[in-house]
């Protein structure tokens, strides 16, 4: 994490705004979010502006949302934040920033989804329209969509510091999992577009179900099984069934494998973070640690 030296507020995006786009410097705003990478503030009914504010590496993430996500959001069954204006660096806020379109709803690690047939119906159709194959010069991912063997180190990592916050009761069940997901055949196919962070805090839900997909800041093209991961990440219990019934194209035996492996490294994260907002700790988010205690408790399952 950077020093976050520049305070960001409402009289200073009004500025920015009044400078670059002042057709939209009269909206009403108000703070949406505070992201890890950036703020979110809604302008309007219908815009947000959204700005870098943690990491220095968020400034690339946000020009490359807004050169690559207006050509896939038309193809995609639920509403997502579509660049719509670009805002330049400037001596009061050297960093670049943009105004996208509202995609409202609650974050599913507050608002977890509960209709399970049609949230994972929801979830797979999505998925299938994303995973188209990406053209050459595709974004690619910073720790996704590649080879799991990579993140071996960042997994011994988060295990170790879960067991030793008494978080995991099982380690080996759970070295297990990722042992298989590494050993699996690599994907074979062409790298398809990929969301590279479906975690509960990036997807919305409304009435039960999902109504929208945010942060593609980690868009990149790759193996699937990145984002295959999310039926364990995200769906209640007993909505599995509906997921691969929509999905399309029906997913391999090595490609469930490494989806395995990419949940448990969401869920050993999740419950990091989720502990560290428990105890009070700077970037934690007590509220990721329930869905990903029950991420955790479902591949388990699924490995009896």
């Amino acid at each position: 994490m950077s020093h976050r030296d520049i305070e960001v507020s409402a009289e200073l995006i009004r500025d920015l705004l009044r400078e670059q786009h002042p057709d939209l410097a009269d909206h009403p705003l108000r703070l949406g979010a505070r992201g890890w990478d950036n703020q979110l503030w809604r302008l309007g009914d219908d815009l947000a502006v959204r700005l870098p504010w943690a990491t220095r590496s968020a400034d690339a993430l946000l020009r490359k949302e807004h050169a690559w996500v207006p050509t896939l959001a038309p193809r995609l069954p639920l509403p997502i934040p579509v660049p719509q204006r670009f805002g330049e660096p400037a001596e009061r806020f050297p960093r670049p920033w943009t105004v996208t379109t509202w995609v409202p709803g609650t974050p599913a690690d507050l608002a977890p989804a509960t209709r399970a047939a049609e949230a994972g119906k929801v979830l797979g159709d999505f998925l299938t329209a994303l995973h188209r194959p990406a053209p050459d010069g595709a974004p690619v991912g910073r720790g996704h969509g590649g080879a799991l063997a990579e993140l071996a180190g960042r997994f011994s990592e988060h295990l170790a510091s879960a067991v030793e916050l008494g978080l995991v009761s099982d380690p080996d069940a759970v070295r297990a999992l990722w042992d298989d997901a590494v050993a699996a055949p690599h994907w074979a196919g062409p790298p398809v577009w990929l969301h590279g962070d479906l975690h509960p805090a990036n997807v919305l839900t409304a009435d039960g179900t999902f109504c929208g997909v945010i942060d593609f800041g980690d868009l990149c093209a790759g193996d699937p099984a990145c984002d295959l991961a999310a039926p364990w990440v995200l769906l209640p219990d007993g909505a599995a069934g509906a997921f691969y019934a929509a999905y399309e194209p029906d997913v391999d035996a090595a490609t469930l494998r490494r989806a395995r492996g990419w949940a448990v490294l969401t869920a050993l994260s999740g419950m990091l973070i989720g502990e560290a907002g428990v105890r009070g700790r700077a970037g934690g988010k007590a509220s990721w640690g329930p869905p990903a205690h029950a991420s955790l408790r479902r591949l388990l399952e699924s490995a009896d």
